[in-house]
């Protein structure tokens, strides 16, 4: 589940959930709604998913 994954990388970057949306998306409001029950469509998550793991590979000291 999308929502997991992002609440994870939240933790382990100590990134604040609007940043993310901003940086993953252009959405602030992305995490926020994805905890309400919105569900993404499939080129969201691929978007969202890439974004966390370019993310990790270009800041790996990053928490």
């Amino acid at each position: 589940m999308l929502i997991r994954e992002i609440e994870k990388f939240l933790r382990s970057t100590g990134m604040p959930a609007s940043k993310f949306g901003r940086m993953a998306a252009r959405d602030p409001r992305l995490v926020h709604d994805l905890r309400n029950g919105r569900e993404p469509r499939r080129r969201m998550v691929l978007r969202v998913e890439h974004f966390m793991n370019k993310y990790k590979l270009e800041m790996p000291n990053a928490r």
